[in-house]
Parts: C-alpha cells; sequence; structure tokens
C-alpha cells in the first residue's frame, strides 16, 4: 500500500512498473529513507488531493464540464505534488539528476521559477526606498553651501587660504529666519533652509592639528626658521589645550569623547578627535563665536583640517541630508576644500508604499531563510566540494550580504529613534547623523550590489541551454590564457604608469599619484585623456610616451586579448552546432501547455491515441515504441508506463500479438456518437483508476 503511481506532470519513471510486492516494499522504503522530513506534511496532503480527485472523478463523470473541472484541477494539483514529492527544498544538487535530462531541466525550472519571484523582491525593496528627489535634494544643498559666494565673492569650492575660510558664505546659508520680503518665517528659533529644510539642532565645526617640531629643520635654516610642524599623521597629532584654553575650541577631545570617526580626505585620512565648537540656533549667537574663534587665532600653523558638521531635514520627502564640508590645510600652505554630501532616509516607514515595502521585506526575509536551509542541505550532501563551483559560492555571498542587511536595517531602526527622541530633548545639542548617514550609504552600497550579484545569479539557471552556454564556456576555456597573457600585459601596464608618475607627477594632477596614473591610462584606452597637460609638461618625453602607449598597449596587448576570447568563442560554437540536441527547456514548456490544452479543451482521447499505436500492425509492441508515440501526443509518463504494464503479464516490456488484441478488446472500441465518445472517455478514466487501486 505504499507505492505511489500518482499521475505526475515531471514524470521520473520511464520504465514499465514493476507488480512484485517485495519490489513494491523495496521502493516505498527507499523513498522514504532517501527524503527528508520536509516531505511528511506533503504526503499527508498528497492523499487528501487523491480523495478530492477520486470523489470529483465519480461525481463528473456524466457531464463534460465536470470533466474539464477534473482535468483543471488534476493538472494543479500535478504541479503541487510536485513540489511536495521532490520536497521543498529540490534542487539540482539534491535530487539525482545526472542520468535523466527531464528531471534535470524541470528542477532547475522550479528553480528559476522561486528565484524570479525572490528577484522580482529584492527588486521591489530595493528600488522602492530609492527616490530620484535624493538628487535633486542634494543638488540644492550643494548649490547653495559650497557654489554660492558671499558678500566679497567668495565661494566655498574657491577657499584658498585661512582669510578666506572666515569670509565664507555659511552662516548665510545655515540660517534662514525670514521670507524673501523680510517678513518672518515665525518658526521661533528653528532655521528653515530653502523654507523647507529643517536644520536639526547646532552645526559643529571641529579641527585637527599637528604638534610643532614635529618634523626637522635642516641647520642651515634654523636661525630662521623656528618652528616645523609636519604633514598630518596620527602619531604627530597636537592634543595640547592652547589658546584661551577654557572651551571645548581650544581643549583636546578623542574620538571616543565627542563619539567621532575618521574621515577620508583629499590629502590623508583623519582622525575623529580634536577640538571642536558647537555653534548656536541664531545666526547672531553664531557670528559672536566665529569672531571670537578668530580673534585669537583658533587656526594656526598646527591646524591641518577643518570640518563642519550639520544635518538637514525635510518632511516633505521625508528626507535626511547629513552633510560635511572640509577645508585641509596642507604642509605646503594655502587649503584644499572638499565636500561630502549624504541624503538618506533614515525613517522608513511613513505612506502606504512604504508599509507594501514592509511586506517585502518580510518575503524577502522569509526567502533568506528558504536559501539557508537550502545551501545547508546542499553542502550537507557535497560537503567542501560544493564551493568548487563559483555559482555555489556567489549564493553563499547574496545570502551573506542579506543578513547584513537584515541586521543593519534593525539597528538603524532603533538609533535612529533614539537619536531623534534625545535630539527633541534638547533641540540645542549638535545633531550626530554622521555615524547612520555612513552606514545608511554603505547599506546602500550593499544593497546595490547584491542586487547586481542577483542579476547575475540568473546565468546559473539558464546556462544549461545551449545559447546561454556561450558566454560562460567561451571564458571558462580561455581563462588560463587569458590569465597568463594577463601578467605580460600588465608588467607593461604598470611599466607605463611608474614612467609616466615619474614624468609628469610634479605638473599634471592625473598624474599626481601611482594610482591616479594607473586609472589615467585606463582613460588613455577609452580616448578621455588631456594630450596637451603632458606636452605642457614635457615637449619631448610626453609625445613619446603617448605614443609607445597606444601603439603597444592598445594596439598590441589589447587587441591580442580579444583575439584569444574571439578565437575561443570560434572553438566553444563550433562544438555546439555539432553536439546532439538535448531536452530544452522550451520543449517542457510546449510540452506542460499541449497536454494541459489538451486536458481542458478534449482536444484529444486517450483512446484514439492508443488506437493509432496499435494500428501500427506489428505483431511485437515494443515499450519504447508505444512511450515515444504517446509523449508526442502530450500524454505523461506514468499514465503509459501504467496502461503498457496492465497488458505486460510476462513483464518483458513487449506487447505480443495475444496482449495486444486483450488491449483492444478490454478499452479500445471506436466511439459512434458524442454520448459514445463521453462513455468511452469515462471507461478509460475508471480503468486508470482500477489500475490504481490494483496498485495500491
Amino acid at each position: 500500500m505504499c507505492k505511489l503511481t500518482t499521475p505526475s506532470p515531471f514524470p521520473t519513471e520511464v520504465k514499465p512498473q514493476e507488480t512484485g510486492s517485495g519490489k513494491k516494499r523495496s521502493g516505498c522504503c527507499s523513498f522514504f529513507k532517501g527524503r527528508n522530513w520536509f516531505t511528511t506534511i506533503g504526503l499527508l496532503l498528497y492523499f487528501v488531493f487523491a480523495s478530492f480527485e477520486l470523489f470529483y472523478l465519480a461525481m463528473s463523470s456524466r457531464n463534460v464540464y465536470g470533466l474539464k473541472l477534473v482535468y483543471l484541477f488534476r493538472v494543479l494539483w500535478n504541479y503541487g505534488m510536485f513540489f511536495i514529492y521532490v520536497g521543498l527544498w529540490g534542487t539540482t544538487l539534491t535530487e539525482n539528476t545526472s542520468d535523466n535530462r527531464e528531471l534535470f531541466v524541470r528542477t532547475t525550472l522550479r528553480e528559476l521559477l522561486v528565484y524570479l519571484v525572490f528577484l522580482v523582491d529584492i527588486c521591489l525593496l530595493t528600488y522602492g526606498m530609492t527616490s530620484s528627489n535624493t538628487y535633486y535634494y542634494t543638488k540644492v544643498m550643494t548649490d547653495l553651501f559650497v557654489l554660492t559666494p558671499s558678500g566679497n565673492g567668495v565661494t566655498f569650492q574657491s577657499i584658498s587660504s585661512m582669510a578666506d575660510f572666515w569670509t565664507g558664505p555659511m552662516l548665510d546659508g545655515l540660517y534662514w529666519t525670514k521670507w524673501y520680503n523680510d517678513q518672518s518665517l515665525q518658526n521661533g528659533d528653528h532655521s528653515f533652509i530653502y523654507y523647507e529644510n529643517m536644520l536639526l539642532g547646532v552645526p559643529r565645526m571641529r579641527q585637527i592639528k599637528v604638534m610643532n617640531n614635529s618634523c626637522k629643520v635642516h641647520k642651515d635654516f634654523r636661525n630662521e626658521i623656528s618652528g616645523c610642524f609636519d604633514v598630518y599623521n596620527e602619531k604627530k597629532e597636537d592634543e595640547v589645550d592652547f589658546g584661551l584654553v577654557n572651551g571645548t575650541a581650544w581643549q583636546y577631545h578623542n574620538e571616543k569623547e565627542i563619539k567621532g570617526s575618521a574621515h577620508w580626505g583629499l590629502l590623508t585620512t583623519y582622525s575623529g578627535g580634536g577640538y571642536y565648537q558647537d555653534l548656536n540656533r541664531t545666526k547672531e549667537e553664531s557670528a559672536e563665536i566665529l569672531m571670537e574663534m578668530n580673534n585669537n587665532l583658533w587656526l594656526d600653523h598646527g591646524t591641518r583640517a577643518v570640518f563642519i558638521d550639520f544635518s538637514t531635514y525635510n518632511a516633505n520627502i521625508n528626507l535626511f541630508c547629513v552633510i560635511r564640508l572640509l577645508v585641509e590645510f596642507p604642509a605646503t600652505g594655502g587649503a584644499i576644500p572638499s565636500y561630502q554630501i549624504r541624503t538618506v532616509k533614515l525613517i522608513r516607514y511613513i505612506t502606504y508604499w512604504d508599509y507594501f515595502i514592509i511586506g517585502c521585506e518580510m518575503v524577502f526575509c522569509l526567502f533568506i531563510l528558504y536559501y539557508i536551509v537550502e545551501e545547508i542541505l546542499e553542502l550537507r550532501i557535497h560537503g567542501f566540494s560544493y564551493f568548487s563551483s563559483i555559482w555555489n559560492t556567489l549564493d553563499v555571498v547574496v545570502i551573506l550580504l542579506a543578513i547584513v542587511a537584515i541586521v543593519f536595517n534593525v539597528f538603524r531602526t532603533i538609533k535612529v529613534d533614539k537619536l531623534l527622541g534625545k535630539l527633541l530633548e534638547h533641540p540645542g545639542i549638535y545633531a550626530d547623523f554622521e555615524f547612520l548617514a555612513f552606514w545608511q550609504t554603505q547599506y546602500n552600497n550593499m544593497n546595490a550590489v547584491n542586487l547586481f550579484f542577483a542579476w547575475i545569479k540568473v546565468f546559473k539557471y539558464i546556462s544549461f541551454n545551449k545559447t546561454m552556454t556561450q558566454l560562460s564556456s567561451t571564458l571558462g576555456r580561455c581563462a588560463k590564457d587569458i590569465m597568463g597573457f594577463a601578467i605580460m600585459f600588465f608588467i607593461v601596464f604598470f611599466a607605463y604608469a611608474q614612467l609616466g608618475y615619474l614624468l609628469f607627477g610634479t605638473e599634471v594632477n592625473s598624474f599626481s599619484t601611482f594610482v591616479k596614473c594607473i586609472f589615467t591610462q585606463f582613460r588613455i584606452i577609452l580616448g578621455d585623456f588631456d594630450y596637451d597637460a603632458i606636452e605642457r609638461a614635457n615637449r619631448v618625453l610626453g609625445p613619446i610616451y603617448f605614443v609607445t602607449y597606444v601603439f603597444f598597449v592598445f594596439f598590441v596587448l589589447l587587441n591580442m586579448f580579444l583575439a584569444i576570447i574571439n578565437d575561443t568563442y570560434s572553438e566553444v560554437k563550433e562544438e555546439l552546432s555539432s553536439q546532439k540536441d538535448e531536452l530544452q527547456i522550451t520543449d517542457i514548456i510546449k510540452q506542460s501547455y499541449m497536454k494541459t490544452f489538451m486536458k481542458l479543451k478534449l482536444k484529444k482521447e486517450k483512446i484514439s491515441d492508443v488506437q493509432k499505436v496499435l494500428r501500427s500492425g506489428s505483431n511485437k509492441l515494443e515499450f519504447k515504441d508505444f512511450r515515444e508515440t504517446l509523449k508526442e501526443l502530450g500524454h505523461a509518463d506514468h499514465e503509459i508506463s501504467e496502461a503498457f504494464s496492465k497488458f505486460d503479464h510476462d513483464g518483458n516490456q513487449i506487447l505480443d500479438q495475444e496482449e495486444q488484441e486483450r488491449m483492444k478488446r478490454e478499452v479500445i472500441s471506436a466511439p459512434r456518437s458524442k454520448s459514445d465518445r463521453l462513455s468511452r472517455e469515462t471507461k478509460l478514466r475508471k480503468l486508470i483508476l482500477f489500475i490504481k487501486m490494483d496498485t495500491l
């Protein structure tokens, strides 16, 4: 009673079933032994659906619409039972698909369909929390604080000295208390930049200094030069109180005390400590603070960087803008301004669309749990050889990035609520959103990378197709040749990079560092290059460098790369064209469509199909021929196998003349009217039911 003989749309058995009771029990035991406990629930549902099928079959045998309902029910049931039969986590790596091409294609198709749902879900939550408003918000803040000039014509971007720093347009941009006609905004002490963006808390200024005598002056100049302030290095950072001494602006605070973080500037990376001053909530009081700092030389020889940090919030679009303006004062003198504006969505759930995204996030978590179990099962079966496939490694990377994203999502929500609560209680403090904005940006970057990998992973499920496999086969075959040739290519490439750095590094910005030289040479290959700059730097060696680099790297080496790939692609394409056509996904879809269409519309009659086979006139009918003919007509393997086994009494997989006549007498008799046709259809249904009950 344990032999399951349900006609499935995804057959795995292609031979007639054995009739011995001993073999039935053996098959049953191996079935339960080879499946995991997730299938147990599926088996219970299996028998429930089987009971419903028998009921509908008995009740609807007298009307054609009832038969259509049964056919539709059977199609849906069979597809559902396939997923249960193979287990919730059945994949090509957990199922034995090496000897069964049809099972491999169908399992891959099932994996692809599930993965496409996951892909749609991850796209919804990635793009659902992204808005084009972020660009315009960033642009507005950039124009105001970076490009807008002050009364004396100095913009932040044009700051070139300490004097320019004190006369910049910062205060005018930070404090908006009146309309354009001088009418008060009536917002109390709050500043609304451009009348829409609320300034959160107060801005903070922080500087980092280096110690005097942090470098050595040559003995010939010691009488003229009394001090030496080296380039910034964390070990040479000045931590001594100076100036007025009293107040945070004149006292050093380490990174932990002010909860700061390191910053990667244009010249170097700066620590999160230093001397800081929080401004006030009004323009007048802030101007007084800046005047006092200016008069007492808050900036001096040791100053290497000044940070200005503040945050705004726009309730119209629910976005935070966290702004950091940085002016670096190199040891050479002068000033180098830069800025960092992060527009992020820290309050996640307000609108109906946001709550829809919550649903997508829940589905995403379920998918990640599903794929975690799947990877564990596959790893348990294959061991560490599982990681020999790049696709399996990519699966693990996607899951790990997703787990980190889920954890950060929870952390960010808790942290923002806590920070906003503190800010509402004390509106006059500095609103430190820098930490959250930084990690929110990394979170967005991580989601972007994860989505990229998720799309690339689609190739895993379509690469079994002959056309789709050309790319992966070509790259896989020529990988060794490319790696070998790449060594020679990069030897020449880096030799030219060093040459360019030494020749033009003192005068041309794009060659000022070795890393910039590398990217500049890639730009030369793409045609994006300022030739006049290197010619002005060196009128002799500049043209020689350019001509020889373009000739050897672009015309010779780069085209050899393309030749290797093109030659390998031709070989792969020729081999694929000579291979025997295997079962493809389009064949499976076509078969399923034809079979479903046939059953729903009653376009085919099983009796007439069997008649076509038996009219061949052969004295001996082999199972192979019997199966192939009915398979082309859209019948399932299990149905074909059951019908053949019923009349193949000697079990030799051949129907002799006597066995064929018995099949004709018992089953086949051409209908002469519509009622006869329905009667024969019912009779065939009862025969199939009889076969099932007999095997049970």
